[in-house]
Order: structure tokens, then C-alpha cells, then sequence
């Protein structure tokens, strides 16, 4: 009775183990993708770069002597607050190109000091409408980024879709628009619809008129429509010239004016 209770335990955990095995490259599978869908859902944070101001300082003295030193000045921090905020802040994912970001952060890190003296600014933006979502001073750098973290997460509850939609439409406009190519109609060669009129004087420099409108002085070719038209030369001390005359489109009239001058009263 022992041995078959051991033999059925022994089947029962081979069975178990083979259908674990079975079933694991799918359950792999499925948690990859469920774990992708979840980053793609995630907020996208870009981090500006920061200083950390460090400032540190030492004194002594004796035999009725004394001396001091002091340095800081200003030291890359954007890498540790990254970090800091992988960390502290799972639920973002960080992305170095800012474009493609739904927040941004601005946080000044202050080292070199004690505790209590501390004071670190931390800002963060919603990357396309530019607005402000916190902004805070903390005591330390893991608060900032706390603060930051929880901004960001109420606010991308509340709108992420939002914030996700007026980002695709802000790239769709910023696309030039699409060319269209232009159609471009040969137009049939228009028949000519004027006349050259060459119009000479004796003597030149008369006035030249076209149905009472002056159009130059002898010698000159002008255009004129197709038609009936009046032609006059005036030119002090002459008589007036006049000729009508038809015209058709395309065609050439030559004019020789003899003006006649008036008689001595």
C-alpha cells in the first residue's frame, strides 16, 4: 500500500512538472506582451539637464594663526537623477528625446551640504501645452523626485489620452503639407486680334490720334483692334489730317501723312 501511495505521488508531481514546463513559453509570451502594453500606456519623461551646486569648506589654526579653505562650484547631476528617479518612480518610463516626451522635468540637486541646508527646486511640464503640473523645493533629492513621480502619475490618470491625442495632432500639423502636382493646361495658340498701323508725316512729330485718343507722334507703329477705325494727325499750323479705315486681326497698314499748311489770313 506504501508503494503504490509513493507511485501515484511520483506521477502525479512528473505530470506537474511536464505541464509547467509545456505551459511556460506561452505564459513567458503572454507576460512579455502584457509587460509591453504596459510601457507603451506609461508616461514618457524627459529630464533636463541639472547642476548639483556643491559647496564645501574647512578652517583651523594655531600658535595665534588661523586658515581657511573653501571649493564648490557646479557638478553634472541629470545622470543620478535619472537614476533616481528609475528608481523611486517605476510607473514613467524616461526618454532622452524630448520631442517624444509627455513631461518635462527641471530639478536643481543642491550637494555639499548638510541635511537640513538642502533646498532642491523641482518643476515639471506637460510637454506640449507647456503647462505647469508641481512645483516644489524639497530638502532632498529622493523628495523632489517624489514629488515629481506623484504629479505625474495623478496627472497622466486624469489625462494622459488627452495628452496623447494633442501630441499626434501637433505632429500632423507641423508636417509640411502634402505637394499636390499642378496640372498645368497648354493653352492653344490665340489668334493675334490687333493691326500694326505705321503712320509717317511730312513734316514728322505730328500728333497721331486713334478714334480721338492719342496714341504718339509720327513716325510710330501702333497696335490697333480689329475694326473700323478714324485716324488723325494734327500739327500746329497744318490741317487736320484724317483718314477711316478698316482693319482685320494680324495685318499690317502703312500711313503717309502730307499735311497742308494753313493759309496766311
Amino acid at each position: 500500500m506504501k508503494i503504490s501511495l509513493l507511485a501515484v505521488l511520483a506521477v502525479s508531481v512528473l505530470s506537474s512538472t511536464l505541464f509547467s514546463q509545456s505551459a511556460s513559453p506561452q505564459s513567458q509570451a503572454s507576460s512579455t506582451t502584457q509587460q509591453a502594453a504596459y510601457q507603451l500606456e506609461k508616461a514618457r519623461v524627459f529630464i533636463t539637464d541639472s547642476q548639483s551646486w556643491s559647496v564645501a569648506g574647512s578652517g583651523g589654526g594655531s600658535g595665534g594663526s588661523y586658515g581657511s579653505s573653501m571649493a564648490g562650484g557646479a557638478r553634472p547631476q541629470t545622470a543620478e537623477i535619472i537614476k533616481t528617479f528609475g528608481e523611486r518612480c517605476p510607473e514613467v518610463m524616461i526618454n532622452n528625446i524630448q520631442t517624444r516626451t509627455d513631461y518635462i522635468v527641471l530639478l536643481d540637486h543642491e550637494g555639499g551640504k548638510g541635511a537640513l541646508r538642502h533646498k532642491n527646486k523641482v518643476a515639471v511640464f506637460a510637454r506640449v501645452s507647456g503647462d505647469s503640473i508641481v512645483s516644489k523645493s524639497t530638502l532632498s533629492l529622493g523628495g523632489s523626485v517624489q514629488d515629481a513621480c506623484e504629479a505625474i502619475n495623478k496627472d497622466w490618470a486624469a489625462h494622459g489620452a488627452a495628452i496623447r491625442a494633442a501630441a499626434v495632432a501637433a505632429v500632423e500639423q507641423s508636417r509640411p503639407a502634402a505637394v499636390q502636382s499642378a496640372v498645368v493646361a497648354v493653352a492653344p495658340p490665340v489668334a493675334a486680334s490687333t493691326c500694326k498701323l505705321s503712320l509717317v508725316s511730312i513734316p514728322d512729330s505730328a500728333d497721331i490720334e486713334v478714334d480721338g485718343s492719342f496714341v504718339g507722334n509720327t513716325p510710330s507703329d501702333v497696335q490697333i483692334a480689329e475694326g473700323d477705325h478714324t485716324v488723325t494727325v494734327r500739327k500746329t499750323g497744318f490741317q487736320l489730317w484724317e483718314r477711316k479705315l478698316k482693319v482685320t486681326a494680324g495685318s499690317s497698314v502703312h500711313l503717309n501723312a502730307e499735311l497742308e499748311k494753313i493759309p496766311n489770313p
